[in-house]
């Protein structure tokens, strides 16, 4: 007989077919999935209809049939193990790897922006929650008018977006303060988070949050929503905002700021003590993980 191999499955397409799997098993292969994120079950309000159903689909076959299954973070892991427990179906052999950021190591271009800015990185969705800061935007500028500091809006326009489109086409006082960047090559994006008072990530939910890494790796401070991925990834380092606390928002975004924010200044002492994960530390945990399959086989 030969020598059983793995399939490292990377992508939800395509495994929520059960003949997949036995297709799989008559080759002498086992399969192992990487599991990307849970918010289609757990939080389907943010996204289009029918997706909770494909999803639901996706991951009850990967538990019914994988050999193993990788997650982007414990907390997607805690996530499938309770979509597992609510279904009544087993939890497959499981690991953890943190994904590496992508981010090019270029030299920065020079400042882009004039005044003090913030960078808002993420493809414009509901979940990222871009209509609740661009309010608080508004009332920045209602609060400093001229001197309300920009913000810089990087990614594509997604799905169920309208209303923050609207914002950024039609509300007057965001006009010459918000920047709106949809393509943002790796080079023009490391200059804008280089040069950025911060990162600002508000979003409801993630099953990972690869601009909160890049943004760390490149030594920029960063405004976070206070949930549980994001302590697990970055710790104590940044400042972490309940997703709907505008004035808490409002008051870390004022203080970032500041050219001589002591708060600022402490998140970048903090900044030096982050453990950056990489590709090698990634591909060891799931060579690891991938030994341990072999081994009761």
């Amino acid at each position: 007989m030969h020598q059983e191999g793995v399939v490292l499955h990377t992508s939800h397409n395509g495994i929520e077919f059960p003949r997949y799997y036995r297709s799989m098993k008559q080759r002498n292969l086992r399969t192992v999935v990487l599991i990307h994120d849970l918010i289609p079950l757990t939080h389907s309000e943010y996204c289009r209809p029918g997706v909770d159903v494909a999803h639901r689909a996706r991951m009850h076959a990967a538990l019914s049939h994988a050999d193993g299954v990788i997650a982007n973070s414990q907390f997607t892991l805690d996530s499938l193990e309770h979509v597992a427990c609510r279904a009544g179906l087993p939890l497959p052999p499981a690991a953890v790897a943190h994904l590496a950021p992508g981010i090019a190591r270029v030299a920065a271009g020079p400042r882009p922006v004039a005044e003090p800015y913030f960078v808002l990185l993420g493809t414009i969705e509901p979940r990222k929650n871009h209509y609740f800061l661009l309010h608080v935007w508004r009332r920045l500028v209602e609060q400093l008018g001229g001197n309300a500091p920009r913000l810089v809006v990087i990614g594509r326009r997604g799905w169920e977006c309208e209303n923050v489109i609207d914002m950024l086409e039609r509300c007057t006082p965001l006009r010459g303060v918000v920047f709106e960047q949809a393509d943002c090559p790796d080079g023009v994006l490391h200059t804008y988070l280089t040069h950025a008072q911060a990162l600002i990530f508000p979003s409801f939910v993630e099953g990972y949050g690869m601009p909160l890494v890049e943004a760390l790796a490149l030594g920029v401070p960063v405004l976070a929503s206070d949930i549980p991925v994001f302590h697990e990834i970055a710790d104590t380092i940044p400042e972490y905002i309940d997703p709907l606390d505008g004035p808490g928002w409002l008051a870390q975004i004022r203080e970032y700021a500041r050219p001589d924010s002591p708060a600022r200044a402490a998140q970048l002492i903090r900044l030096e003590h982050f453990q950056e994960p990489t590709w090698a530390e990634h591909f060891e945990r799931i060579d690891a993980f991938l030994a341990t399959l072999h081994r009761t086989a």
